[in-house]
């Protein structure tokens, strides 16, 4: 027998302690419920307080989660209102001004020289010159015949819209040395400037136009070839506008008001 209990296997039983107890895992679930509720409550009362504009976005986002209906100018997704409806008006507007442009007389010369574009900033009209200076003489500030009549009908369409417009002056790389402490940035900017006039005399509004800028050669619309006639363009871009803009009503003369009659009073002098 001591032969036997000395061979017998010796088994030693280990007890993990633990805090868990019979608790387990259950108190991490509802600190999660917790912190999600609480989440939740913040979302909701940042909403209360915001303005009409973020409210319309964000549901909006639920209404549409994949994002098509995407409000532009911003970086917010879904189908709200506000700038989509404006995406919409530029691409009408769009279409009326290649209309218009259709019944100028050299419409068929200008047509592959006219560039009508919807961009992030608004609608983008772009007048590419030529070799021969289609809209502006080489190194001339004042538009051509061609220039002038274009802007013109451009001018009488926008005019009627509330949205602010930008006109721009681009050049290409090749330097001006026809006078002396002139160069391309005095020229970029005074073809925009004279397109401005110009636009303002036939259709635009007086405080219509926002900026007018002049870019020289630093925005190159061929870079591999900034010599190209086509760097040279005047643009008149369209901006957007923050919501759908209501027509203008004419302002109809106040009535008087009648004066309402007194009642008689029931209470003693």
């Amino acid at each position: 027998m001591a032969d036997e209990d000395r061979l017998a296997p010796i088994i030693v039983i280990k007890k993990k302690a633990g805090h868990g107890g019979h608790h387990g895992g259950a108190w991490k679930v509802a600190y999660a419920d917790f912190v999600t509720a609480m989440m939740a409550l913040f979302i909701v009362l940042w909403l209360l307080s915001s303005d009409e504009k973020v409210k319309k976005a964000v549901g909006g986002y639920f209404n549409d989660p994949s994002g098509s209906g995407k409000l532009m100018g911003t970086s917010m997704a879904g189908a709200g209102e506000s700038i989509s409806l404006a995406k919409d008006d530029m691409e009408k507007l769009k279409d009326k001004l290649e209309q218009a442009m259709k019944t100028l007389p050299k419409f068929t010369q200008m047509k592959d020289q006219v560039q009508i574009t919807i961009t992030s900033e608004g609608l983008r009209v772009e007048l590419l010159e030529t070799d021969k200076g289609m809209f502006f003489e080489s190194g001339n500030a004042q538009p051509s015949e061609t220039g002038k009549e274009i802007l013109v009908s451009l001018s009488k369409e926008m005019g009627k819209l509330p949205n602010n417009i930008l006109i721009e002056g681009h050049t290409d790389s090749k330097p001006f040395s026809n006078r002396l402490n002139y160069s391309n940035w005095e020229l970029s900017a005074d073809r925009a400037n004279s397109a401005r006039r110009i636009m303002e005399q036939n259709g635009l509004r007086p405080d219509q136009v926002k900026q007018v800028r002049g870019f020289a050669d630093q925005q190159l619309r061929k870079k591999d070839d900034p010599e190209n006639a086509n760097n040279r363009r005047v643009s008149v871009i369209v901006q957007y506008l923050e919501g759908k803009p209501q027509p203008a009503e004419p302002e109809k003369p106040e009535k008087p008001e009648k004066p309402e009659k007194a009642e008689p009073s029931t209470h003693a002098k």
